[in-house]
């Protein structure tokens, strides 16, 4: 558990009285019945989707069994077993089970602290040894909450339109109130839902100061609830549903979504359209997340991994504080207070786009969207400063940005990165780039194994934000050893540079584009894959036609215009360098690397 402040005395208390309750006091019935409850929508769910189960995830289920020495079972074996166990959910079965957990005299504690003064090994002993008595107030009431009992999110909107999109069964419904919605009810993936909601302006939406709370939204927004319903009152509520609430901040949006049924189709939209029409704003979800920030931050440090989790896309971003990680000096100065300043007028801007794709009744969904997301008032628009935010990427310099971390001596990181583009008018283009990119991948993967003689795994990767007009990157980036650091550099640029020159060869661009025909061969067989690439439809209707182009796309280049995309994107300028060392060290020179290593046998991994 993390304390939510340096009184770690008091919250070590506090868990161990939970403990003492649980011992001493069974269950109620109608508590083990919610979590039972629980397992059952995950089993049978599983049942509903095992004709669509990846191949990949049933070989690491079986993997994993066999490595823990467990054994495998069908989702109708597995679901079978549960019900017929129903019968041992009892309180007096619970607590006996409880009590077994916690036999004998052994306690093994481990306290990480990022105050070496923050308490001893005697104060952790001395701590574990002061009696405690049970708290029941802990224990989650018993009455369980019911969709029908909440408050409407307003009155029933209004549909003023509903077309065919003209991409298979896709069709576009919009409210009056500005609200619009693409659904596609199919079965290609029994029993499962997926909804997303697109709503207000995203990274742009914020101001430089406003960092510490962009940071704490990812686990502080929807744990404040909704309503009157806290983070306890929504598990409550989500007894025996499938629901999810996933929150994002994308490049241009805000982002909900979830997985969920038929069966919950309507309460996973009252839950996400409450959140924007009627948020609640509790103070500990808040508190929870600073104290987590806290304790979190110094670990970044620990590796060049962790380092650029923290800093890269704060770098990239040309030093742009919304997009970086607050310190622990910063994040204490952020209160409940401004974190609802910030986030309350941002969930009343903005256009809002909803997708629903799957297994679902039309009508009764709609009749849903009608009760939840047409409901809503009219959206506020956003500011036009606002709108018009781009992120800006560092100026052109052969100077590196060198970065320390505090982990092993024989561990360092390397980015090197070009300015790309965004949009949708040139998605096609970017489409050609990810070929461009993948080819640019498996040269420097070659190159860095034949330069450094170690199985290294570089990836050049390409981002390019459909919903801005820049912004995009083309970024090389590995993790090797310190003394390689100038070799990936040296290898990323000479190949930028023989990309913008000479064409790839016709077996180059044959092993991108095959393994890309079979990838969107693949995922197009899902939901969310359609729905990816329809996201923002709903507003700009030229994402629907480019979905058409898809496939040719990524599977059909040719050398010369290879070439042209090279010249643009990777030959206008030098690459941005960042480079993770070790503390102490010195960046190495291209002179200082290690010698190749001669060529040996086949490199033995795993078991």
């Amino acid at each position: 558990f993390a304390p939510l402040n340096s009184d770690w005395q008091a919250a070590l208390k506090d868990v161990r009285s939970v403990i003492a309750d649980a011992l001493q006091y069974a269950p109620t019935q109608e508590e083990i019945d919610r979590e039972v409850a629980e397992f059952d929508v995950i089993f049978a769910s599983e049942v509903e989707q095992r004709s669509v189960q990846a191949g990949a995830k049933l070989a690491d289920t079986l993997i994993d069994a066999v490595d823990i020495r467990e054994t495998v079972a069908a989702p109708e074996v597995v679901l079978s077993v549960f019900r017929n166990m129903n019968h041992r959910f009892n309180p007096e079965e619970f607590l006996a089970r409880t009590r077994a957990l916690f036999e004998g005299s052994v306690i093994r504690a481990v306290f990480v602290t990022p105050d070496a003064e923050g308490a001893s090994q005697q104060d952790l002993r001395l701590a574990f040894e002061t009696p405690v008595e049970a708290d029941p107030s802990a224990r989650l009431a018993a009455k369980t909450i019911s969709f029908d009992e909440l408050p409407p999110v307003g009155e029933p909107g209004e549909i003023i339109g509903e077309r065919a999109i003209g991409l298979l069964g896709v069709e576009q419904v919009d409210f009056a109130n500005g609200v619009k919605v693409l659904l596609w009810s199919n079965n290609a993936e029994p029993g499962r839902v997926t909804v997303k909601v697109r709503f207000g302006a995203g990274y742009r939406a914020f101001e430089p100061e406003d960092a510490p709370y962009v940071f704490l939204a990812d686990t502080a927004l929807v744990g404040s609830g909704l309503g009157e319903l806290g983070q306890e009152e929504l598990d409550r509520l989500a007894t025996g549903r499938k629901l999810g609430f996933q929150f994002g901040i994308e490049d241009a949006v805000f982002t909900f979504a979830a997985q969920t049924r038929a069966e919950d189709v309507a309460d996973q939209l009252y839950l996400f359209a409450a959140k924007l029409g009627m948020p609640r704003w509790d103070a500990n979800p808040v508190l929870r997340a600073k104290a987590a920030a806290g304790l979190a931050y110094d670990t970044f440090s620990t590796s060049p991994g962790g380092i650029l989790s923290r800093d890269l896309e704060f770098f990239l971003k040309d030093r742009d504080p919304r997009f970086s990680t607050p310190d622990p000096a910063t994040m204490e100065l952020a209160t409940p207070e401004g974190f609802r300043g910030v986030w309350e007028p941002l969930l009343r801007q903005g256009p809002i786009e909803v997708l629903i794709f799957g297994e679902f009744d039309r009508a009764e969904t709609l009749e849903a969207m009608r009760r939840t997301f047409g409901a809503l008032p009219v959206r506020e628009k956003l500011p036009p400063e606002v709108e018009t935010r781009v992120p800006s990427f560092p100026a052109a310099s052969v100077e590196t940005q060198v970065l320390t971390h505090r982990g092993d001596a024989n561990q360092a990181a390397a980015v090197v990165a070009w300015p790309s583009g965004g949009g949708v008018a040139d998605l096609r283009e970017s489409r050609q780039l990810e070929i461009l990119t993948q080819i640019f991948n498996n040269r420097l993967l070659e190159a860095m194994r034949e330069r450094a003689g170690a199985s290294y795994a570089p990836q050049v990767v390409s981002d390019w934000p459909t919903d801005l007009p820049s912004g995009g990157t083309i970024m090389a980036i590995a993790q090797l050893q310190p003394g390689d650091v100038p070799t990936l550099f040296a290898e990323a640029e000479r190949i930028a540079k023989e990309l913008a020159i000479a064409p790839p060869t016709e077996d180059e661009l044959a092993r991108v584009t095959e393994p890309l025909r079979q990838l969107i061969s693949r995922a197009s067989t899902g939901n969310q894959f359609w729905l990816y690439h329809l996201e923002g439809a709903s507003n700009d209707p030229r994402r629907i036609n480019l979905v058409r182009s898809l496939l040719n796309d990524y599977t059909r280049a040719t050398p010369e215009n290879m070439v042209g995309l090279a010249k643009r994107y990777l030959g206008a300028r030098p690459g941005w360098r960042l480079a993770v060392i070790p503390e102490g060290q010195e960046l190495a020179t291209i002179g200082a690397v290690r010698p190749m290593r001669p060529m040996q046998g086949p490199e033995i991994i795993g078991r």
